[in-house]
């Protein structure tokens, strides 16, 4: 039954052939197969595997206009029509969860036994991994913690010094001149302060840039802003310090920075909506349903804890396996169905195994496990590039730390001499 949720539904029609009529129902897509249900009789008239379509097209027919095609092996054609919102949006759904399980590896190593021993092994070693690099992650924050209050306690002792330095300037003034420090004075000292911080600005931005900068996951997706009337070919970008939606020219469409992002919504392992919230004007939101959404959903919940938000959909989900329909295990489970005729299971050409095929059956390595540690690698490489993000910053925050040490010495210095020629 895990197999039969419905990560996306559509009111339509389909033809039936033998009755010559067209029947209305709902369109669903699964991890594995597509199917339609009768809103009468409430009955299964079509349901066939992603694995076993040929072709997906858009076309007419004298019958009705606007028809979606599938061409499923055998030569059995399915005809769609009345599709909502639109035709255009359930076509680029269905073919991009098609492609993409056309895209996927070992389709032909199904049911094969495995040894999850060294692939538990190989997990835990990861997991024992992450948990140090948390706890480095963790010392990380903590100095960073300790830097920024060095860097309070510099900016109170500058004030401080600006305020001795105004009492010392008036001390020094002439008595005819009640102004405080003479004019040329203030000019120079204003453009050796400008200078000194647009150098260190400078250098910050370039220093910061690279790693910011840096992918740390990238899928296809299909994308609309706002509701899920306009879907379109696109993908998700997570970088170190942002998220990026682009189309399928890879054109960037919004870049969410780390701070701007109030809400990830996730709606099933396949859906979620980003969202940035204003005050005086439209909200921003994008949606997102792709087949590889668990990989980048592995780096989203490690860097937006806190904004991570689960639909009641999402529940539906929760008892049954996380993994990408591009995921050929349990792809062939259960018997196949078009027209209500049960179809073979797929067979390797020439119905037999090479000797490769055979080695590759017996891997050590379930797929279950292979994409736990996919997921696992992806979130260590986030914290890897957080850790280096932060350790960047961090430099950033010494070289402030000596710049401002040295100033104020030079302050402390100036001062001490100007109060002895005061004396």
């Amino acid at each position: 039954m895990s197999k039969d949720i419905a990560i996306h539904s559509w009111p339509s029609s389909y033809y039936l052939n033998t009755e010559k009529r067209w029947e209305s129902g709902i369109l669903s897509l699964t991890r594995t197969m597509v199917r339609f249900i009768s809103n009468q009789s409430k009955e299964s008239l079509a349901s066939f595997q992603l694995s076993r379509i040929m072709e997906i097209k858009m076309e007419t027919s004298s019958f009705i206009f606007s028809t979606l095609t599938i061409l499923e092996e055998g030569n059995v054609k399915h005809w769609f029509g009345s599709l909502k919102p639109n035709r255009l949006v359930v076509y680029n759904v269905l073919e991009h969860f098609w492609r993409e399980r056309l895209l996927s590896s070992n389709t032909d190593t199904r049911g094969a036994e495995s040894q999850p021993s060294k692939g538990r092994q190989l997990i835990n070693l990861m997991a024992g991994a992450q948990r140090r690099l948390e706890d480095t992650g963790r010392v990380l924050s903590h100095q960073g913690e300790q830097f920024d209050n060095m860097m309070q306690g510099l900016e109170k002792m500058d004030s401080d010094l600006d305020v001795a330095d105004k009492l010392l300037s008036e001390l020094e003034s002439p008595s005819w001149w009640p102004f405080g420090k003479l004019p040329w004075k203030l000019q120079q000292e204003a453009k050796a302060e400008d200078a000194a911080r647009a150098a260190s600005t400078a250098a910050a931005a370039a220093n910061r840039g690279p790693v910011r900068n840096r992918v740390i996951s990238s899928i296809p997706a299909v994308v609309s802003k706002g509701a899920d009337s306009d879907l379109k070919p696109g993908c998700l970008l997570v970088l170190v310090s942002s998220v990026e939606v682009r189309d399928t020219n890879c054109t960037l469409l919004h870049r969410f920075e780390r701070s701007e992002v109030d809400e990830i919504r996730v709606h099933s392992p396949y859906e979620v909506s980003i969202k940035q919230r204003f005050i005086g004007r439209p909200d921003i939101c994008f949606r997102l349903l792709s087949a590889k959404m668990p990989e980048a959903m592995a780096v989203l919940e490690m860097q937006y804890k806190k904004k991570v938000e689960f639909s009641p959909e999402y529940n539906v989900f929760k008892a049954t396996p996380v993994t990408s329909p591009t995921d050929p295990q349990g792809a062939l489970q259960g018997p196949l169905r078009g027209q209500g005729s049960e179809l073979p299971g797929e067979v390797p050409a020439g119905g037999g195994l090479s000797q490769l095929q055979v080695h590759v059956q017996h891997q050590s390595v379930s797929q279950e496990e292979a994409q736990e540690l996919k997921q696992m690698l992806q979130q260590l490489k986030s914290l890897v590039l957080e850790a280096e993000t932060e350790l960047e910053r961090q430099d950033e925050v010494l070289d402030v730390l000596t710049n401002s040490a040295d100033r104020t010495t030079m302050q402390i210095g100036k001062h001490t001499s100007r109060i002895k020629r005061l004396l």
